[in-house]
């Protein structure tokens, strides 16, 4: 069963060349450049992030400013290889975005990077790769998942499968991921009827995420199919989270629910995540869509 997204998705031929339409950037202005990843939505910037917490949520706003989940900054390197920040719409910064680095990538190879090339993506949550394997789709290795505790980070006594967890008195049981950011996984029979708005927040603030943490409700339809939505830190629900459907992907293994490559369906689209086992990193593939471009006054 694949969710239906609530948002028209542009039609991609209608923006052929769409990031060399415009003249350079007036002086005090920013060029941007607003994509999405199965509706998680970006405006990219270009640089390697200085503006200020107001200022990052003045553009994310979605009345007054631009609109977006994230705002991420794209700084080059050298020949394939690009720096990149992740900033939330409360203006907090992030380590990763799954979603994000597909267009990052798709940006990067439009504006001109070797179409063959495998990139290098370098941020807080790591060293990632991507390569387009066709024109709207990017894959992207994610990396070694890390699930030690203190690694995540989590406070529990020791690294386990699973962890019991109290929220305002009730008992749950969470799978605790990170993928370069944190995340807690929690399986649900229905997630139509699932309590998201609820235990969302409640999980991400919670004690035991001493840096707060990205919430995944999943349920299972087969060893090579599931749903999942995401309450995303600092941010609230959104369409897809492409790092949250590795997580979900590498804790199904992990339970013996999942086998090595799944279809993983969220409101915004569906990815095909790849995880081999312990050790070995975690490879996403799915769409990076641009939106439109323009310029703005930070």
């Amino acid at each position: 069963m694949k969710p239906q997204s609530s948002r028209k998705i542009p039609d991609p031929a209608r923006l052929k060349g769409w990031t060399q339409t415009l003249p350079a950037a007036q002086p005090a202005r920013l060029r941007f450049y607003k994509m999405h990843g199965l509706g998680n939505d970006f405006v990219i910037l270009p640089g390697a992030g200085a503006l200020a917490s107001p200022a990052i949520q003045r553009i994310a706003d979605r009345r007054f400013g631009i609109g977006c989940d994230q705002i991420l900054f794209l700084d080059e390197r050298g020949p394939g290889v690009f720096g990149y920040r992740v900033f939330n719409a409360d203006g907090s910064e992030a380590e990763q975005c799954g979603n994000g680095l597909r267009c990052l990538a798709r940006l990067a190879y439009d504006l001109g990077a070797p179409q063959a090339s495998e990139l290098r993506f370098e941020g807080l949550g790591g060293v990632h790769f991507a390569r387009r394997v066709e024109p709207e789709q990017i894959r992207v290795s994610m990396g070694i998942p890390k699930l030690d505790p203190g690694s995540i980070p989590f406070i529990a006594p020791g690294q386990a499968k699973s962890y019991p967890i109290d929220v305002s008195g009730m008992d749950f049981t969470v799978g605790a991921v990170s993928m370069g950011n944190p995340h807690l996984l929690l399986r649900v029979q229905n997630l139509k009827t699932a309590a998201i708005a609820k235990l969302g927040p409640a999980l991400e603030n919670h004690p035991r995420c001493p840096e707060r943490a990205n919430i995944g409700f999943l349920e299972i339809h087969s060893r090579t199919e599931l749903e999942l939505r995401v309450h995303e830190r600092g941010v609230g629900e959104t369409l897809a989270c492409g790092s949250g459907a590795c997580a979900a992907v590498v804790w199904g293994r992990l339970m013996d629910w999942l086998g090595p490559q799944v279809k993983v369906h969220l409101p915004g689209g569906t990815l095909a995540i790849e995880w081999a086992g312990a050790g070995t990193p975690v490879y996403m593939t799915g769409p990076a869509t641009p939106v439109f471009t323009g310029e703005i006054e930070p």
